[in-house]
This record gives structure tokens, sequence and C-alpha cells, in this order.
């Protein structure tokens, strides 16, 4: 039985509401005024309110907020007068679910009341299906202590219940696509697919045909009709790693998937509608790229609703001891052998910029586990030795270019030494695309066979 509060400061449309609404056995409670009203929702959990919009000193509009930031799976319908349609397109822009006109026909506003009450029982039955899948993408997988991470962590709780647009932003390797699927795995959408896609590790043809799909026969080698991502999203949440990646001439048919929700197959004359919430993530400057031609501004606007900018591991330095702890755990139990940091690994790994972040420190981890003989992580497991002197890094001896250089080169190296020499691999084990990993191997000269 669905709980309800009705919001009117007139006691005759208040009270006749609350009878025909009480004899379809609805639980109802009344508000004479929005400040009242505001009260309520903090106290008592709704699945539904209705709400005048033209109240006192606190109207419609306030109740919304309010209801929506107390509780936000509770569903809000609001009434409004004949003549005054402009205000509740206003409301259904704040979240409304839907709205009645003053007077209204008992019939409708029963069949909007119960489809708003059986919304919010879905909702509450989605969460409960997604247990599994956000126990395995929960806030615990996002560890830190620091500032940052508290304030990154509270606008997830904020953001995940709707449906915004995310863009992410930070430097590579700080925990991008993590951040991506802790919003997916906690939103309405968490039973649905989680659908992911690389920009950077395609061609534009073949990142249009994975995105949108194509039928036979449109290109040579298509030779049956297939579905895209974006059709596999349908439901649940599309996540565009490396956007800035995407070729301008995608940008547009990007902008209109995102912005209409339709999408064309490759060779398809026709238009399939498609419910995806959007997340994207970048490591470089979009507004850079707008300015040099390379990224539509307009894509950069509908993308840039909600905006996450992940602080570099260097800029939280609090975060590397429980981050490494996490990570001693993790490898320890992938290798069935348990590791600790040995004398001055720790303050080593205080002391260092961490260039790649979060996915160079688990690298480093996960090979000081392979490689720890006597249950202790010893420098020499994990510094390249090229640093000399047990690998500490001196200050003065080398310029921070020098030390960067030498740190890309080592970190390049033993990710292809891990993958046999597969140069695609090892782009994906380091966070990169396979061209920008040519590019820096053509920079610092390292040829492999």
């Amino acid at each position: 039985m669905a709980r309800i509060l009705i919001v009117d400061d007139q006691d005759n449309a208040r009270g006749m509401l609350s009878e025909m609404l009480s004899a379809e056995d609805y639980d109802v409670d009344q508000a004479p005024s929005g400040e009242s009203a505001c009260v309520m929702v903090a106290e008592k959990n709704y699945d539904l309110v209705i709400t005048d919009l033209r109240m006192g000193d606190v109207g419609g509009l306030e109740v919304l907020q309010r209801t929506r930031e107390a509780s936000p799976l509770t569903e809000v319908i609001v009434m409004t007068a004949f003549g005054t349609v402009e205000d509740a397109v206003e409301a259904m822009r704040f979240g409304a679910h839907d709205f009645v006109q003053k007077p209204f026909v008992e019939e409708e506003l029963l069949t909007k009341v119960a489809r708003a009450a059986r919304t919010r029982q879905l909702a509450g039955e989605l969460r409960a299906v997604a247990a599994d899948f956000r126990e395995r993408y929960n806030f615990g997988n996002i560890i830190g202590q620091s500032a940052e991470i508290r304030d990154v962590l509270g606008r997830i709780i904020r953001i995940a219940p709707t449906d915004a647009t995310v863009l992410i932003t930070g430097e590579s390797g700080t925990g991008k696509e993590l951040v991506a699927r802790a919003i997916h795995a906690n939103s309405l959408r968490a039973e649905r697919p989680f659908v992911s896609i690389n920009c950077a590790a395609l061609t534009e043809t073949l990142l249009e045909s994975e995105l949108f799909g194509h039928m036979r026969g449109a290109f040579t080698g298509a030779v049956q009709t297939r579905k895209g991502l974006f059709e596999e999203a349908n439901g649940g949440t599309f996540f565009f790693d490396e956007i800035a990646e995407t070729p301008p001439s995608l940008q547009a048919k990007l902008l209109r998937a995102i912005q209409e929700g339709e999408i064309r197959r490759l060779g398809d004359n026709n238009s399939i509608n498609v419910d995806a919430r959007i997340i994207a993530a970048t490591n470089q400057d979009l507004r850079t790229l707008i300015e040099d031609k390379r990224f539509r501004e307009d894509l950069y606007y509908r993308l840039n609703v909600a905006r996450f900018e992940l602080p570099p591991l260097r800029e939280r330095k609090e975060d590397i001891a429980p981050i490494t702890e996490s990570f001693l755990e993790k490898y320890g139990k992938k290798m069935g052998r348990q590791a600790s940091l040995g004398p001055g690994v720790m303050d080593y790994l205080l002391g260092y910029d961490f260039p790649g972040n979060i996915r160079e420190l688990e690298n480093l981890i996960e090979q000081g586990v392979a490689l720890a003989q006597d249950g202790q992580i010893h420098l020499s497991d994990i510094v390249p030795k090229s640093n000399g002197n047990g690998g500490a890094l001196h200050p003065g001896r080398q310029s921070l270019a020098d030390i960067v250089q030498e740190v890309e080169r080592d970190a390049i190296v033993r990710a292809l030494r891990q993958v046999e020499g597969n140069k695609e691999r090892a782009a994906e084990l380091l966070g990169l695309s396979p061209t920008t990993l040519w590019r820096k191997m053509k920079r610092l000269r390292l040829e492999w066979p």
C-alpha cells in the first residue's frame, strides 16, 4: 500500500483529494503548507507526494526539491491551476514525475497516482535485485581518507539515483572507470547492463560500427546485421572512456544519440530508440580541444552536466597507505601468498610522485607480491634498477623531466615483458591507447621486437 502525502493550503481541495485516495486504499497524510510538508518528508518516508504549486512562502517547487533531497526515490506529482502549464513544465524539469491541472478529472488523477506508485515500487525492487552488483562495485572499492575522495563519495551518493549525464576528468590511472561503475551500481539502472568502450582503441569506422551497429552489407565484411553497443546498454549505463579521442566527424552522430536517445545502424534508414544513461571520461582538457576545433562545444555542454574531477595520487598522499594495503590483500589472495612491505618501501612510495597514479601503484604492488620471497616486499622488488642505489630518487641528480622519462620507460618495458611483447595488451595494461603507446615509445627511442 503506497504512502502518499498531499500538500495544499486549501482545506477543501486537500480534504477531497485525501478522501478520494483513501477510498482506493492508499495510506494518506496531509500537509496544509509547504513548510509543514518539508518537515514531514524529512521525518517520514513517502512513496508519493502530491503538491500544489502555488502556496504561501514555500511553494510546490521547493517542496519538490526538498523531497528529492530527503528521499530521491519518492515520486512527486504537482497540481497547477488552469492556464499555468508553464509552471508544471518547470517542475518536470526539476524532477517531478507528472502534473495534473485543477480542476482535475478523478479517473485521470487516479491513473497518474497508480503509475507513480508503481514506478516507486519498481525502483525499490530494482535496488534489491542489484544488491550483488552493488557489492562488487560498491563505494568500498574507492579507497581513501583524503578530503578529495570524501567529496567524490558524497557527490556519487547524490548523483547516482538520478539519470544525470556525468563527465569524469582526471589523469590516466586516477580511477575514472571505478567512479563510473560506482555511479551505475548505486543507480536505479544497476540491474541493467554497464557497457563501456575505449574510444581511442578503435579506428573511426570500427568505432561507429561498434557504437551503432550495422546492417548486413553496409560495408565490406558486414556479412550479417549486428546490434551496436548503444543497443546493448538499453535501460542501463553507457561509459565512454577517453571520449576526447572520438573523431570530430563522429561527434555529431554521438551528440544526436545522447540528446535524442535515437541511433541508426550503419546502412539503415530507420531510427532505433535507446534509453541509456551516459557517463564519459577523459584525461584531456576538453576546453582546449574545443579551441583547437577538435571537440564539439555542444557535445561538451551535453556531457558536462554533473562533473567529477579526480585528483592525481600525488595530491592525496594520505591515501597511498590504505590503497597499498588493499592491493596487498587483493594480490595476496590472487597469488596465494601473503606479503608485507619491507623496510623503507612505504617511505619510497610516499616520496614518489606516481605519474601513472593508482594504476602504477597497483602494478608496483602486484609485481612486489609476485617477486617477494621471504614474505616481504623489498625496494629492489619494485624499484627499477636504472634509478640506482636501491631505487631511491635523489633530487638534484636528475631533472624532473628525466625522472618522469625514466619511469615511463621502465613502466612500458615492464608492461611489454608482462604481456610477452603484445603492444595492444601492453597499452591496455598501462591505460593508454595503442597510438599513445606508440608515440611514447618513439619519443623514448624504445624499440621492441
